[in-house]
């Protein structure tokens, strides 16, 4: 099975489960739709090979979702010496830029200094910031005074303000760039469905074969032959590769530790314009955001471990006083707990000090790992969006290492535009703004050639949006739309459940399957629920 003898692109239910069923050998079959594995389907895509990924849920439903939305080189990691992985993610922050502009953009940071050794100590630790990044630079750090750092910040804490350190990184819609890596795999050939869970590994004479999945709206069970299994499946990487061990009869010691960082949306009157507060140390260590997204404001985030892995992660309560408290010690008004619009959860897959084949690291990692099992199962864990691409090259990398597949040239997908990247104008509309039709790029035509383009639902949404998003986006439920197509639960909860019976409506007449509207109220509920 060649890209070449794939059929035309089809996005129903039907089309997608009617390829899932056909008998053959896949070359590449991935299990999670979340940035890495979307980002190793279209990879091995890309070169040509046959690609099947299914998700369990919805594409980037977990961490790839949650994200503080920043595309960057990781400012904290150079403080921490880490200076290789900085310099790989300035390179491919700007290559995401470049391939996605409608998702991915360059946004201004500006850094308050309220004692007057700051302005200098962190000024210089960002020049080397700039000088890492060389050309890919997005900007050149600038030392700003009391006046210029109120004109970039206004709301800014003026009591005690020194000056200030404005630099460059950038921001993105990470559930939005997910689908765009979903879809532009699609049109190279690969076969992608959510709702449609990996039940368990086919093994053969101690070798991964393929794996079984279930159709998660009909129960429909598949099993899908492969050359090669990728576990992409972030937090939970663990328990595909415990069902590997035990069906080849070897412990297998979990890698994952993982981490949670909460996020408090607020409106723009918090922090107003188009620049971005940064605070490098907070009272106990920590960095704070504060970043204008999609008409609202982003205040974040922590770093707190976790035992368990909830898919809907909840913060817990000094988490949240923790944002809010120190939001207030750099802000004119502190936001409180009636000021938050959504209040939202990511889990980070933190690397474990040990590996399967006795590879130790000191502490634990923020760099993604790949590891291949004596079955040849290959699992990916770890890393970060902005690195995504170089993730999935890394994981090619290790399956020709391994003989799984013939070795193919890598830097396919370095200068290939993503879905709806083409046809922009030369101001693409910033992703500060509030939702509207700029979302969709280059389709945004599309979008209002169907039905109901005129008819105003909220929250930047149309009717139009939500069959657009049925029929060429893979959505299957309310939550598909308000969370991931349309942001909006991620931006105020309490407008997002107002409209689930209007959007279930329309899902309802697309699909027939039944759109879910009254769990997403539920879920709408929580992102407005206080930690006690």
């Amino acid at each position: 099975m060649t890209s070449e003898s794939l059929p035309a692109l089809k996005t129903d239910r039907a089309t997608l489960l009617a390829r899932l069923a056909k008998a053959g050998t896949w070359d590449l079959a991935i299990v999670g739709g979340g940035a890495t594995g979307l980002g190793v389907a279209l990879d091995a895509a890309a070169r040509g090979f046959s690609v099947v990924l299914v998700e369990a849920n919805d594409f980037a439903k977990g961490t790839s979702s949650r994200a503080t939305k920043l595309v960057h080189g990781g400012v904290r990691y150079l403080a921490q010496g880490n200076v290789a992985l900085v310099r790989e993610a300035l390179h491919e922050r700007t290559t995401l830029l470049k391939n996605a502009p409608h998702l991915a953009q360059p946004l201004p940071f500006v850094m308050p200094s309220y004692k007057l050794w700051e302005t200098p100590f962190y000024g210089m630790g960002l020049k080397m910031y700039d000088a890492l990044a060389g050309k890919a630079g997005l900007g050149a750090t600038e030392f700003l005074n009391r006046q210029q750092t109120l004109a970039c910040l206004p709301t800014a804490r003026q009591q005690g303000l020194k000056g200030g350190v404005k630099y460059w990184d950038g921001q993105f819609d990470d559930a939005r760039l997910a689908l765009a890596l979903a879809r532009t795999a699609a049109t190279r050939g690969a076969l992608l469905v959510n709702y449609c869970g990996a039940t368990g590994l086919l093994h053969d004479q101690g070798k991964v074969t393929g794996l079984t999945c279930r159709d998660t709206e009909t129960g429909r069970p598949f099993e899908l032959k492969a050359r090669c299994v990728i576990n992409a499946t972030g937090v939970w990487v663990d328990d595909l590769r415990k069902q590997d061990g035990q069906a080849i009869g070897r412990e297998v010691r979990p890698m994952v530790a993982p981490s949670q960082g909460v996020h408090v949306v607020v409106d723009r009157e918090f922090l107003p314009g188009d620049h971005a507060l940064m605070v490098p140390k907070t009272a106990d260590g920590r960095v704070l955001f504060g970043v204008p997204w999609l008409g609202k404001v982003i205040l974040g985030t922590t770093d707190t471990p976790r035992g368990d892995l909830p898919l809907e992660p909840r913060p817990f309560k000094e988490e949240l006083e923790f944002i809010l408290t120190e939001s207030g010690r750099y802000l004119a008004r502190a936001p409180g707990p009636k000021d938050i619009r959504s209040l939202w959860v990511g889990l980070r897959p933190l690397v474990k000090p040990q590996g399967e084949e006795g590879e130790e690291t000191k502490g634990l990692s923020r760099e993604h790992t790949v590891l291949v099992s004596r079955s040849g199962l290959v699992t990916v864990t770890g890393g970060k969006w902005t690195t995504y691409r170089a993730m999935a090259e890394d994981v090619l990398e290790k399956v020709f290492a391994k003989g799984l597949l013939a070795r193919s040239k890598p830097g396919v997908t370095a200068d290939l535009p993503l879905v709806g990247a083409a046809g922009l104008p030369a101001q693409p509309t910033p992703l500060s703004a509030a939702p509207g039709p700029h979302m969709y790029g280059g389709e945004a035509a599309q979008v209002a050639a169907l039905p109901g383009h005129r008819r105003q639902l909220g929250g930047g949404l149309t009717e139009a949006m939500v069959r657009f998003a049925v029929r060429h986006e893979y959505a299957r439920t309310v939550e598909d739309v308000l969370a991931r197509r349309i942001r909006l639960l991620f931006l105020d909860a309490r407008q997002a459940a107002q409209l689930a019976a209007e959007v279930g409506a329309i899902l309802l007449e697309e699909t027939q399957v039944d759109p879910k509207a009254a769990e997403f109220r539920e879920l709408a509920a929580r992102y407005l629920q206080m930690p006690v």
